[in-house]
């Protein structure tokens, strides 16, 4: 018997436009998430070029407008100068990402003081996400301690991170947190080697990602601490075959087509229940980044269905998994976007520009 379950809301994702379409655009990446039952999606500002003025972000602006299949919302790029301009944009944006850790470009945040701008700067009603780990975790929720202000922490992937969240929390902290599906099925010493590229070191190969796959201990930490993790984000980060296979390959996988799968084969092992699955990727994620409610909206899955994971039945651009071969259960049969069937028997059915922007539909509503 089938399943309806509420439109899934991914925070993480990466559609690579402006500046890299060759490997993803917002109708490909929008396509793949309604066939991952996902009916909005927020973009990551790491662009070519980055999203940090209003000049690159209404680039992003315009082709999701024309593109896009289901919801979206963008985000804004923080760096090094540019606290005071953001302000008037925030509005228009799904929130503000601090890259502090490993990041390609100008994104990188590595002085404290800017960081201190942004909190002084950015409205107290949007949003802000950080990619914050170890130490830069630790220093991040001292300083949004210091102005009193919630932060929401990307892809944590180590024991001794969810674990300071766990801390930050019951302090009283207003931290919240996602999980990437890759961080919770892969680890180092599980992941395949696809044509011998992925294994014998980590991140290596097609198994180079951000943050690293961490070890089982850490992999187990993230099961055990399920609790204190408020949302399943994919970080969808498709790159091509050629150039994961090349001698420096980038990092990131694509994901917004497995996740849901590979969560619903964890309810079958009895690893979680539906309710967590529609709490991290529907609930939480309209509360936290306060999105308004998509009318006439949801998934109908099977969840009894099984068959093999393959890229060769993906709709990304960038036509790979890391998951080829992984036996799953539970297949996502109909989505139904805003009174309309978007996605049907495999077939994508919403035609580019259906999806809107998530901050004029709340304006809208």
């Amino acid at each position: 018997m089938n399943i309806k379950l509420p439109g899934l809301i991914d925070v993480h994702v990466h559609l690579r436009e402006p500046g890299a379409t060759h490997k993803e655009d917002f109708a490909s990446g929008t396509a793949a998430a309604l066939a991952g039952g996902v009916t909005t999606v927020l973009a990551m500002p790491n662009t070519q070029p980055p999203l940090v003025d209003a000049t690159a972000f209404q680039l992003a602006l315009d082709a999701a407008a024309q593109k896009a299949r289901c919801d979206y919302g963008i985000y804004l790029g923080a760096n090094l100068t540019n606290a005071a301009e953001l302000p008037v944009l925030a509005e228009k944006s799904a929130g503000l990402k601090f890259y502090l850790d490993a990041t390609f470009g100008p994104l990188l945040l590595d002085d404290l003081n800017a960081w201190r701008a942004h909190f002084e700067h950015w409205p107290r009603s949007m949003p802000i996400v950080a990619h914050a780990e170890m130490q830069t975790l630790a220093a991040l929720l001292f300083i949004a301690g210091l102005y009193a202000r919630p932060v929401h922490i990307a892809h944590v992937s180590r024991k001794e991170e969810i674990l300071l969240i766990r801390a930050a929390k019951e302090k009283g902290q207003p931290v919240t947190c996602e999980v990437a599906p890759h961080h919770l099925f892969l680890s180092t010493e599980n992941f395949p080697s696809p044509n011998g590229r992925g294994g014998g070191g980590e991140g290596e190969g097609r198994m180079s990602v951000r943050p690293r796959l961490a070890t089982p201990v850490d992999q187990q930490a993230l099961w055990d601490n399920l609790d204190v993790i408020d949302c399943f984000a994919t970080d969808h980060a498709p790159h091509t075959l050629a150039e994961k296979d090349s001698e420096n390959p980038p990092p990131g996988f694509p994901g917004l087509e497995t996740a849901l799968p590979l969560l619903l084969t964890a309810v079958h092992a009895g690893r979680m229940s539906l309710d967590d699955i529609i709490t991290r990727m529907h609930t939480n994620p309209r509360r936290i980044f306060n999105l308004p409610e998509q009318p006439e909206t949801w998934v109908e899955i099977d969840p009894d269905a099984e068959y093999a994971i393959r890229a060769a039945n993906t709709h990304t651009r960038c036509a790979w998994t890391p998951y080829e071969g992984w036996q799953v259960r539970g297949r996502v049969e109909r989505v139904v976007l805003r009174g309309q069937v978007a996605y049907e028997n495999s077939q994508i059915l919403a035609k580019p520009g259906y999806g809107k922007n998530v901050r004029k539909l709340q304006v809208e509503g």
